[in-house]
């Protein structure tokens, strides 16, 4: 099968809108309520964020034009830390494969595009947060556990 990756725009909403959902759905969240009410927050974010330039995606197409797979970046505004020059931080999410074009690499290749703009971008770090699945991939790549920390506040 032949897929090429390509860079979204607004009109690809409906994609990444379900890549996020189906990311949350296969690692078990099952609350039709929650999960509607992320996908209305995060129809409203892209739009936005993808217009503005603070959140980049990529999709991988089969040869007839099926978005089989995605992945995107959030830039954020940051002050400065050790080790990286720009006001800025990124973070990878979104990495998502249909179950159908699984295990032919597309989530590595979505992976090394997103590294390479953040490269190119001049970017000395990015971060994300793995799920089980997807762990074994970021670590093949060099990703590493930091002291990052959470606090649920409801």
């Amino acid at each position: 099968m032949e897929f090429s990756i390509r860079e979204a725009s607004v009109a690809d909403l409906p994609h990444l809108i379900h890549h996020r959902r189906a990311m949350f759905e296969d690692m078990g969240h099952r609350d039709i309520a929650v999960l509607n009410d992320v996908d209305k927050a995060s129809a409203k974010y892209f739009e936005h964020a993808l217009r503005e330039g603070t959140y980049k995606a990529w999709l991988a197409e089969h040869s007839n034009g099926e978005v089989v797979a995605g992945g995107g970046i959030v830039l954020a505004h940051w002050p400065g830390f050790p080790g990286e020059s720009l006001a800025q931080r990124a973070w990878i999410l979104n990495i998502y494969t249909e179950p159908q074009a699984r295990r032919r690499g597309l989530a590595k290749q979505l992976l090394h595009v997103i590294i390479d703009w953040c490269r190119a971008h001049g970017l000395a770090t990015v971060s994300l947060h793995a799920s089980p699945a997807g762990r074994a991939l970021y670590e093949s790549i060099g990703f590493r556990p930091t002291n990052e920390m959470r606090l649920r506040l409801r």
